[in-house]
């Protein structure tokens, strides 16, 4: 039966076509394979990543060395040419990277007031300033006509070393040993006032050539600053008219310490005397110890030591005056109708704050600074922030000044308050500006106007104490 083999059967088909399939899929596999060249290609790349991670900080350190190198190399070459380093008394150079771009600056100060720019020194154009004279000024209406200095008629020279350099008390041959009964007749105000005022005894120090005293004595209006113990550089003033080049004296005072630091810097004085337009005054003989109250005798004593002089500005050897002197007497007093024109304090306007800030800063010890304190509490001096309209606090590294009678007499009481207490002048700015209440027609500018007055190149050196 046909059935049963039927089933047993078992059917396979045969393709022709066979044989060309797998050709195809050889061919398929042929055409994946890579040429060796390609493939090198990209391991090259990534080779070169994989170094990169895995040595990283090695690179980042050589690139750190290398730096390292460059600066030390510019750090030698400074030191090899010192006009690099140091500035020179002309001021081509500057002491302050930070400041480095102020000096020599004329460009003015400006701000905004009622949505226009101003300038904040009013400077006459510079013709009128070349035609610009000594304003010859006097104030009938003082209440004070005469100050009389006191003096001591002593002049033993056996007590000289022990006087003039006394480290226990402040008060010396140079400043008498004002009571303080005396200090408070000193604020009576009359037509003649007994005051003391530094140079009270000849033998009390801060002595001056009879050369340069002869010449201080031929000064109308002097522009003066000072560097004691080897201190703050010389900055030429700058901005000034041919009028006030011939009008006005320029006087920088030293004591030897400044002198010999100077000279090793390179900064000569000439035979007549003089660095540029400044005429260097040597002072022997330094009264005080403390550096800072030195350099208060030329700051706020101009009428003793210019006994001549109508009008003084005195400016801080931190800074480089940079506009014509007359130009300011000018804007300042003479237009302001004013005698006295010093610059208001940026940060501060109360005595009591800025003595919290003087012990904060270490400018003076919490104890001298306290028994100030104490005393002005004690005389009632208020906490407001403005006296007779005016701010308080001063800045005071710029005083401009008509040297009258009542001026002179301000400036020889603000000088005995810093003797007494504290070196730092600010605190008893205040003080004496209370208390000598008929001194009304001050100019308090603003910080605006200092800046324009001055380029502020900030302290070189620590002033060396005396030994």
């Amino acid at each position: 039966m046909y059935s049963g083999n039927n089933n047993n059967s078992v059917s396979i088909s045969v393709s022709d076509d066979e044989p060309n399939d797998l050709n195809r899929i050889r061919t398929r596999n042929r055409r994946k394979r890579k040429k060796p060249g390609h493939r090198d290609s990209f391991e090259l790349p990534r080779y070169i990543l994989r170094l990169f991670l895995r040595y990283w900080i090695v690179l980042v350190f050589l690139l750190a060395v290398g730096l390292l190198l460059f600066e030390s190399t510019s750090i030698g070459t400074k030191s090899a040419n010192p006009e690099l380093k140091n500035p020179v008394s002309s001021g081509k150079e500057s002491p302050s990277k930070k400041n480095e771009g102020n000096l020599n600056r004329l460009d003015p100060t400006t701000k905004v007031i009622g949505g226009i720019r101003q300038r904040c020194l009013k400077l006459l154009p510079p013709e009128e300033l070349e035609h610009l004279d000594i304003l010859e000024h006097k104030d009938s209406s003082s209440p004070v006509k005469k100050v009389v200095y006191l003096t001591d008629t002593d002049t033993s020279v056996g007590e000289e070393k022990a006087a003039v350099r006394v480290n226990g008390t402040r008060f010396n041959l140079f400043t008498g040993n004002q009571t303080f009964a005396e200090r408070e007749n000193s604020f009576k105000v009359s037509e003649t006032v007994s005051v003391h005022c530094g140079f009270f005894n000849v033998n009390g120090g801060f002595r001056i050539s009879d050369e340069d005293n002869k010449f201080m004595q031929s000064c109308q209006v002097v522009v003066s600053t000072c560097a004691f113990g080897g201190g703050d550089n010389l900055y030429e003033p700058i901005g000034m008219s041919k009028a006030s080049t011939q009008k006005v004296c320029y006087v920088a005072f030293w004591d030897e310490v400044t002198l010999a630091t100077q000279e090793g810097e390179g900064h000569k004085v000439g035979e007549d005397g003089y660095i540029g337009k400044w005429r260097i005054v040597v002072v022997k003989d330094l009264p005080f110890m403390d550096q800072r109250l030195n350099g208060k005798i030329p700051k706020m004593l101009a009428h003793r030591l210019f006994p001549e002089a109508k009008y003084s500005i005195w400016v801080d050897s931190k800074s480089q005056f940079r506009r014509d002197p007359l130009g300011v007497l000018d804007a300042l007093l003479w237009r302001t109708n004013s005698v006295l024109a010093i610059s208001e304090h940026g940060a501060r306007s109360s005595v009591y704050d800025e003595a919290k800030a003087v012990v904060k800063k270490h400018k003076a010890t919490p104890e001298e600074v306290e028994v100030q304190i104490n005393q002005y509490r004690h005389d009632k001096l208020p906490e407001d922030k403005r006296f007779n309209g005016k701010k308080a606090l001063s800045e005071a590294s710029v005083i401009v000044r008509e040297h009258t009678p009542l001026t002179n007499l301000f400036m020889c009481l603000w000088f005995n308050e810093v003797v007494r207490y504290t070196s730092r002048d600010q605190l008893s700015f205040p003080y004496v500006f209370w208390r000598l209440k008929v001194l009304k027609n001050v100019n308090m500018f603003p910080v605006c106007t200092r800046k324009d007055l001055v380029n502020s190149i900030g302290h070189v050196r620590k002033a060396k104490p005396l030994a």
